[in-house]
């Protein structure tokens, strides 16, 4: 074999050539009480972030609960009451009425033959107002009248048979029996003469009607019908006219419960009308109803008011003006305050401990944006302002904000 030929090494050289691989030193086992510390306080360490955990859970939990229970109570706007100065005079809205008024309708039927009076006509009592043409009440009292006259000669007959068989009896000519029965046979013609006069009176009456008087002295304000126009008898029929007596007139007012007390009889007042500024009609308290409705409480009230010149027309709007010498705390309160329900007028109260309670009032005055109120709220008072249709009592809420005394939103 040459001597330049290279020997590859063998496996087995290749073998010792390698370093060799130091094993690492054994350790002596640890012992068993500081395996068992490090355990717990792995242990620990776990329980520790366990709790952390759920601890941060339920307050985010509870904090979630609180935000959603807020959004669920109402947020309010509120307001304190103003307070009005006392006064001495008590103004009511009030409606003029007639002293008396009454519809006029036929007691015939017929047709209109004239109206002599038409609106705005002053009547005197008894004046004649219409005539109406009754053909058939005129016949059926000519065919009474002539049975009447039938009756009267039927009577005459049963007299004559009567007396003769009286004194045919008396010689025994005649028997009882037959007597007796040409007594009744006059009696019974006495009865249909009677009744026939009754007849003739009743259509004579019903005639009568035929001419149509004023029932009492007033103002015709209205006038329904037109000659030719077919006239049944009755309120079922149409009516003929309306009367009414304007001098003097009533005046109606409701006064508000506080001031109840104070109305009496025979007390002074007077009415004042948009139209005419400045003047004023006197009157007096003529009665009250002496009853509160329960469901406005106020006191009706009646005052009657000369009208001889008939400047104050029937059915006219104005205000009646008392003098009650009285002095009622009365506040004001924005209109848009108000809840209108089943139990009548009412405003919402935030109380102290922000629930809301539900007070009836009685309103005074209306001055448009806010309204007089004389009972049920006070100054210190937080009024909800654009209540809910769904408020209850007793329903917790949120203030948003608390405006200053005497500022209205």
């Amino acid at each position: 074999m040459p001597a330049d030929t290279e020997i590859s090494p063998t496996r087995e050289d290749s073998y010792r050539a390698s370093p060799q691989m130091t094993p690492p030193p054994e350790l002596p086992p640890a012992p068993a009480r500081k395996a068992l510390v490090i355990v717990a306080i792995v242990v620990v360490i776990l329980a520790f972030s366990g709790a952390a955990s759920v601890l941060s859970r339920m307050h985010a939990g509870r904090a979630l609960a609180k935000e959603t229970e807020d959004d669920s109570v109402a947020t309010v706007v509120v307001v304190h009451p103003i307070a009005e100065k006392p006064d001495e005079e008590l103004a009511l809205p009030a409606s003029l009425q007639a002293y008396e008024e009454s519809p006029i309708y036929a007691r015939t039927n017929g047709y209109l033959l004239k109206w002599y009076k038409d609106i705005g006509s002053r009547i005197t009592q008894g004046e004649l107002l219409a005539e109406i043409d009754t053909p058939e009440v005129d016949q059926e009292l000519s065919q009474a009248r002539a049975a009447r006259q039938q009756s009267a000669a039927q009577l005459d007959i049963a007299k004559i048979s009567a007396d003769r068989w009286q004194n045919l009896r008396k010689t025994d000519s005649v028997s009882q029996q037959e007597t007796d029965t040409q007594m009744s046979a006059y009696q019974q013609a006495v009865a249909n003469l009677a009744a026939a006069d009754a007849n003739v009176r009743r259509l004579e009456e019903l005639e009568s009607f035929k001419h149509v008087y004023a029932p009492f002295s007033g103002v015709l304000i209205k006038r329904n019908v037109d000659p030719g126009a077919l006239i049944n008898a009755g309120s079922s029929g149409t009516e003929l006219f309306i009367l009414a007596k304007v001098d003097p007139l009533r005046v109606f007012g409701n006064v508000p419960q506080a001031y109840s007390p104070a109305i009496a009889n025979g007390m002074p007042a007077f009415i004042t009308l948009p139209e005419l500024p400045g003047q004023k009609f006197r009157g007096t308290v003529a009665r009250t109803a002496d009853a509160i409705d329960p469901a406005t409480r106020t006191l009706l009230t009646e005052v009657d008011v000369p009208n001889k010149d008939g400047r104050l027309l029937r059915g006219s709007f104005g205000e009646v003006h008392f003098t009650p010498k009285i002095n009622t705390a009365k506040v004001t309160v924005p209109v848009n305050a108000m809840l209108f329900r089943q139990e009548g007028a009412q405003l919402a109260v935030v109380g102290p401990d922000n629930k809301v309670e539900l007070r009836p009032i009685t309103i005074g005055r209306d001055y448009g944006t806010t309204l007089q109120i004389l009972g049920g709220v006070s100054v210190e008072d937080r009024i909800i302002i654009n209540p809910s249709d769904s408020l209850e009592e007793g329903q917790k809420v949120n203030v948003a904000r608390e405006n200053q005394q005497g500022q209205h939103p």
